[in-house]
């Protein structure tokens, strides 16, 4: 674990009350935070940067599961929905999601855009457009076409994909150095992952930021139009907050990055002004299904980059239907077992054939219909959050056609049988029983798996404050000195993986909050 030192500070190590200051106070320090900590130090501004999370580096990173669940993501990786139907991955240390994020880069999808100009009158066009960010993000973070030929797994994609005529993409990766190891959700343990735990971090402490990790904020301390404090806890070895410790920092300038759970909820603890009733509200999932299929040959799942091919050929339906983008996961044994249907010898049999299985996943993309309003945010007795993410009849469908695509995709690639992961499943030898059986099967919570690594929106920017919570350019609308720098804005789900999203859209918004510090 990254040692103390001036620039960092290990909460979990005070013994007495705490009182700082700084010029700005950046709350989460995943890809919002760690990008807007950089920019925020180089023009010469006071930074201090809190993280709930642990401070580890390359040294800690070991490549195993038992180790890095735990240490690495929000609830040891069982983050799950209130009602337990979908599971979320998302992470908690130093350099937030991208620390243990599979790399995949992609700008916001053009459509994406144009919906948020129809629906929240937020213009990304002229003087406006992202299109400088992106190209500023992909050259300090190294994202470029992967141009190694892809592992099996994701071969397995592309195959399917060019035997049925469907489009499909190479993906664009932050690396620099990659060893194509595939433990990329584990913590890369040769830095060549280009997180902002390697990057902007290491960066701005240089340029004189502070750290300070394993600290839960829990209140900002607000009056008028003005936040004046922030009241922390440091966490226990469990990341539990305790409460016989109070830290209490002051800032002319208070950001929040917290991840699209995490900053809602801090909103919602602080009890700040509502005006549009949105915050907490319309979080987005990008609900994922999967399917399993078996070769002849190996397939090594767990070896080589995570991600490299997806395929956008449904993600943008013409009849008004759920889209949905198909990719690859990364394969390891405690991620696959909890996952993998079926009980006792039928799972055991599976995991036996851990080496040749092939596992697609189709990503839904929600938030662009009446009947897809995402989920809500809410504090549990212990002013925790909890998200409400109710399932519509209108993506139970999506998910229904996800898995016949899949399916489709896997018996054109070449695959022996397929077994979509949902409870009432079995595993299907040809296209024509898949395709049957599928038709047939009771989409509901728990018998369907649905799974989640992308989470967004709850405090959602819109072109006035009736329509969101900040503006397009991070700002609350009711207190003046407050930003929101993170996946949380996003009025929408994307269509595609945020984190390029999250780098291009902060660096304009700390841009512009640079100028305005400054004069």
């Amino acid at each position: 674990m990254a040692k103390q030192s001036p620039q960092h500070l290990d909460a979990s190590q005070f013994t007495a009350d705490q009182q700082f200051s700084a010029d700005v106070v950046i709350i989460g320090s995943g890809a919002g935070g760690g990008i807007a900590a950089e920019l925020l130090a180089k023009a010469g501004l006071q930074v201090l940067l809190l993280e709930e999370g642990a401070y580890y580096d390359r040294d800690d990173f070991v490549m195993e599961e038992r180790w890095a669940y735990p240490q690495l993501y929000q609830e040891a990786a069982g983050r799950k929905t209130r009602d337990q139907a979908i599971g979320i991955l998302q992470g908690r240390t130093v350099g937030g999601s991208t620390t243990v994020n599979w790399t995949t880069s992609i700008r916001t999808p053009k459509p994406t855009l144009s919906y948020w100009q129809t629906e929240f009158g937020l213009d990304f066009s002229g003087d406006n457009r992202l299109s400088p960010y992106f190209a500023l993000a992909e050259q300090r973070l190294n994202i470029h076409r992967w141009p190694v030929p892809p592992n099996a797994n994701n071969a397995k994609l592309q195959q399917g994909c060019e035997r049925l005529g469907w489009e499909y993409t190479v993906i664009d990766r932050n690396v620099n150095g990659c060893a194509n190891l595939g433990y990329c959700g584990m913590g890369c343990p040769i830095n060549a992952k280009q997180s902002m735990l390697v990057s902007t971090i290491p960066s701005a402490l240089a340029q004189g930021a502070r750290l300070i990790s394993r600290l839960s904020v829990r209140q900002l301390h607000w009056q008028g139009n003005q936040v004046q404090s922030l009241t922390a806890v440091p966490v226990d070895r469990f990341f539990h907050p305790r409460a016989e410790i109070q830290v209490r920092i002051r800032a002319k300038h208070f950001i929040v990055a917290a991840g699209a759970i995490g900053s809602p909820a801090l909103l919602l603890r602080s009890k700040v002004p509502d005006p549009s009733g949105r915050l907490g509200k319309h979080t987005y999932l990008h609900p994922t299904v999967i399917s399993g299929a078996l070769f002849n040959e190996d397939i090594n799942g767990h070896a080589g980059a995570p991600q490299s091919i997806y395929s956008d050929q449904f993600v943008w339906p013409s009849d008004g239907q759920a889209g949905y983008k198909l990719e690859v996961p990364p394969l390891h044994p405690v991620l696959m077992a909890t996952k993998l249907t079926g009980q006792a010898q039928a799972h055991a049999a599976l995991m036996q054939q851990f080496n040749q299985l092939q596992v697609t996943i189709a990503l839904l993309r929600d938030g662009f219909h009446p009947q897809s309003r995402g989920g809500s945010v809410s504090l549990d007795a212990q002013q925790q959050p909890l998200l409400d993410y109710p399932i519509s009849d209108y993506l139970w469908q999506g998910m229904r056609r996800a898995l016949l695509s899949m399916a489709e995709l896997q018996f054109a690639a070449g695959a022996k049988a397929v077994l979509p992961i949902h409870h009432q499943a079995q595993q299907y030898q040809s296209w024509a029983e898949a395709k049957s059986a599928i038709t047939q099967l009771a989409m509901r919570p728990l018998l369907q798996t649905v799974v989640s690594a992308h989470v967004m929106g709850g405090c959602n920017m819109a072109a006035n404050e009736r329509q969101g919570v900040v503006n397009a350019d991070g700002q609350h609308y009711q207190l003046h000195n407050l930003s929101i720098f993170d996946g949380s804005v996003l009025p929408t789900s994307l269509g595609a993986n945020p984190q390029l999203t999250i780098y291009a859209l902060v660096w304009r918004n700390a841009e512009r909050l640079i100028a305005q510090l400054l004069g």
